[in-house]
């Protein structure tokens, strides 16, 4: 009914054992308390505050050609696109002129005198506040 097993042997199966408990409790706490994302962080999508007139989907449509789209990852300070690596500062600072740069559909008037674009490098979210100010535009009625 018993297995014979020497004590010696023994002792080396419990060994092996600790060992490799051991080694998966030490990869599982390296792997648990690294903040660092080897894969990148993919834009998730594109938040628009602060609109009244021009539309969300043109002010996603401007923010999305300076390469915070879907299919771009963030790697740490760097935005990889399907095209080129940009520094995430400049993106954001094309995506902030890009927005401005929206009109008013079917118009060329551009209300939007100011945007913020904020990049969540955790989650990728990209949220764009817009300030829209219809004073200071000229209209012409030129017909």
């Amino acid at each position: 009914m018993f297995i014979k097993i020497r004590r010696d042997t023994l002792i080396i199966l419990l060994l092996a054992f600790i060992l490799i408990v051991c080694g998966r409790l030490i990869t599982y706490v390296a792997f648990a308390s690294s903040s660092e994302v080897s894969d990148g962080v993919p834009i998730s999508g594109i938040i628009v505050k602060g609109n009244d007139i021009v539309s969300v989907d043109t002010i996603r449509y401007n923010v999305m050609q300076s390469g915070l789209r879907d299919g771009s990852i963030i790697y740490g300070d760097i935005l990889h696109t399907s095209k080129r690596d940009v520094s995430l500062r400049d993106a954001i600072q094309t995506a902030q002129e890009f927005a401005m740069d929206s009109t008013v559909p079917g118009t060329s008037l551009q209300p939007i005198k100011a945007a913020d674009v904020q990049v969540d490098r955790h989650t990728g979210i990209v949220t764009v506040t817009v300030i829209e100010d219809f004073s200071s535009i000229r209209l012409d009625n030129s017909t």
